[in-house]
C-alpha cells in the first residue's frame, strides 16, 4: 500500500450488547459510524462485517490469560504483535511495569516503520506538566508514548498544538484552555479536528492518535457524558473522512480492552474489542483472519 496508515486507538472500547440502558454505543446517535457500517451500530452483533467502505472484526483482548484485560499489556500487544499478557504472566496496567516495558524497547510498530526508512508519528500533544512529571520521575509514560520515544520519536507539546502540528486528547483543545490555562490555542470543532488529523496523517506512513477519554468515561459510568463524548468522536470521524483519500490510505480503529460499552460496571470487561478498517477492499481483506490483538501489528506491517 502506497498511502498512509492512520491508527485510531480508542482506549477502553469494547463490542457490547444492544442495550441502550447500559451501552452508550447502543444509545447514542452516531451517523458517521453507522454510515460506514451500512446502518449497523458498533456492537458485538455487527461483527464480522465487510462493506463497501469499511470492515468490522471482533478481536479477543483476553489472549488466553485469566483476569480482566488491562491497558499496558493490551496496548503492548497491539504495538508488538506479541502476546504480552502471556509473556509476563498476567494482564497488567495501566502503565507498563518493567516486564511490559522491556517488550517496547525497540519501539513496537513505531520502531518497525522507522527502521524500514518510513515515517511514523504520534500526533497527540502533551502539556508541559506531563513532561515535567516524566522528568522528575513522578509519572510513568503509558505504553504508547513509551514506544514512540523508544523508536526515537519526539513527543509533541503545546507549541506543536499552537502551530497546528498536533492534536489534543479532547480534539478541540478546550481542556487545555480551561483546565490547563494554555492561551493562544486554536479552538477547533470536532469536525475541524478530524480534518487536521487527516492533514497531519497524510505526511506519514504511520500516524497514531491516542484517544483515552473513552476509558475515563467508562470508569465514570456517566451515560449522558458518554453519549456526548461518542457524538463528538463521531463528528471528528466525519471531518476526518471528508479530508481522507480512502482509495490510498487505511484507517484502523481498535482498542486494548472493553469498558465504555458496559456502564453497569466501573471495571474493564471481557468483551471483544472492535477492529474497524476503512479503506480499499483489497487492503482490508488482509485483516480478514484476525482474531485477537496480536494480529494487528503484523497485518499493518504487511500493508
Amino acid at each position: 500500500m502506497n498511502g498512509p496508515i492512520l491508527f485510531l486507538f480508542v482506549d477502553g472500547l469494547g463490542l457490547g450488547e444492544p442495550d441502550p440502558q447500559r451501552n452508550p454505543l447502543a444509545a447514542a446517535s452516531l451517523p458517521t459510524l453507522q454510515g460506514l457500517l451500512e446502518g449497523r451500530a458498533l456492537l458485538a452483533e455487527s461483527a464480522p462485517f465487510f462493506g463497501q467502505r469499511a470492515s468490522l472484526l471482533a478481536l479477543d483482548a483476553c489472549l488466553g490469560v485469566k483476569g480482566l484485560p488491562q491497558s499496558a499489556s493490551g496496548q503492548a500487544a497491539l504495538l508488538t504483535g506479541i502476546n504480552i499478557p502471556q509473556q509476563v504472566g498476567e494482564h497488567y496496567g495501566p502503565k507498563p511495569n518493567p516486564a511490559v516495558a522491556a517488550h517496547l524497547q525497540t519501539g513496537g510498530l513505531f520502531g518497525e516503520f522507522t527502521r524500514a526508512g518510513k515515517t511514523a508519528a504520534l500526533l497527540n500533544a502533551y502539556p508541559p506538566a506531563y513532561f515535567a512529571a516524566l522528568q522528575s520521575g513522578k509519572r510513568l509514560p503509558s505504553a504508547i508514548p513509551l514506544a514512540a520515544q523508544r523508536a526515537g520519536l519526539s513527543l509533541r507539546g503545546v507549541e506543536d498544538l499552537r502551530a497546528g502540528n498536533a492534536i489534543s486528547a479532547d480534539f478541540t483543545g478546550q481542556g487545555w484552555r480551561e483546565r490547563l490555562g494554555e492561551t493562544g490555542l486554536p479552538a477547533l470543532t470536532p469536525r475541524q479536528a478530524g480534518e487536521r488529523i487527516a492533514a497531519l496523517a497524510a505526511g506519514c506512513d504511520l500516524a497514531w492518535v491516542d484517544y483515552w477519554l473513552s476509558d475515563y468515561a467508562g470508569h465514570a459510568q456517566d451515560m449522558p457524558a458518554a453519549r456526548r463524548l461518542l457524538s463528538e468522536f463521531d463528528e471528528m470521524l466525519a471531518g476526518l473522512l471528508s479530508a481522507w483519500d480512502e482509495t490510498r490510505g487505511l484507517i484502523a480503529l481498535t482498542s486494548d480492552h472493553g469498558n465504555l460499552e458496559d456502564l453497569n460496571t466501573r471495571r474493564h470487561t471481557f468483551n471483544p474489542v472492535p477492529l474497524l478498517l476503512i479503506g480499499a477492499a483489497q487492503t482490508r481483506r488482509r485483516f480478514s483472519t484476525l482474531s485477537d490483538l496480536t494480529g494487528v501489528a503484523p497485518a499493518l506491517l504487511s500493508c
